[in-house]
């Protein structure tokens, strides 16, 4: 006899519009800029930047990277987080030497990450994942 998984809780989701600057070599421009969490993909941030009239640009930053990297420079492969003065964090998005560099307020971005563990506590990440899609596409 097979055990029903248990069902998933409700998702759950944040969403913050948070200035953000990207650093070009001559000026730094303000961006558009929306940050998601949803509890149904409880380990990220997905950070939205409005650029003209397409589609946005998103990047997926793991919570616990934006937390760390407010406090010391953190990070692997193509993000990395780093605090810089005046109470700021750059995020560095994308292979050295092509990447863009963001700038944004430290506090905004930490408190909406803090906020997260309300609705996923840390360690409770996986009963908010919905396994199903993946488990049938392996199945065939």
């Amino acid at each position: 006899m097979s055990q029903r998984p248990a069902p998933l809780p409700a998702p759950r989701t944040l969403t913050r519009h948070l200035p953000m600057e990207l650093l070009a070599p001559d000026a730094a421009v303000p961006i558009d800029t929306t940050v998601d969490y949803t509890s149904r993909d409880p380990h990220a941030l997905s950070v939205a930047f409005h650029l003209g009239d397409g589609d946005p640009v998103v990047w997926r930053l793991d919570r616990e990277m934006v937390l760390a990297g407010a406090c010391a420079p953190t990070g692997l492969g193509d993000v990395h987080v780093l605090p810089v003065d005046g109470g700021r964090v750059l995020l560095r998005l994308g292979p050295v030497g092509l990447h863009a560099a963001v700038l944004c307020a430290s506090d905004p971005l930490t408190d909406l990450a803090h906020e997260t563990y309300a609705l996923v506590p840390r360690g409770e990440e996986e009963r908010h994942i919905d396994w199903r899609p993946l488990l049938a596409a392996l199945r065939g």
